[in-house]
């Protein structure tokens, strides 16, 4: 048992960095676009959060470095998908819990 009596620091700090990406609104948008369109490039994130690509590119870079998404070149093009299973749990009961989770994913 952790100091915090229930989860242990390991967890905590896993579970914090986990929620410290998905707090920033653009990445939870990534995040949830990625869940229900199972993946996608750059350029459809793009058109639809409405921010310049480079903008974009950055929460990308995050994302990935924390371990929440994975990117897979095609040609000239990297699709990215959500690749960690904590977090698809967490966005399909955010999404259930919301009333969309049934009909999206």
């Amino acid at each position: 048992m952790s100091e915090h009596g229930v989860l242990e620091n390991s967890t905590l700090n896993e579970y914090s960095e986990i929620f410290k990406q998905m707090g920033h609104p653009s990445r939870l948008c990534i995040l949830v676009n990625l869940m229900v369109q199972k993946e996608s490039n750059v350029s459809n994130m793009q058109n639809c959060l409405c921010e310049p690509q480079s903008t974009v590119s950055q929460h990308l870079a995050k994302l990935k470095s924390a371990g929440l998404i994975m990117g897979e070149r095609k040609g000239t093009e990297i699709i990215y998908r959500v690749s960690n299973n904590e977090v698809r749990s967490i966005i399909k009961d955010l999404l259930t819990q919301l009333g969309k989770g049934e009909c999206l994913i």
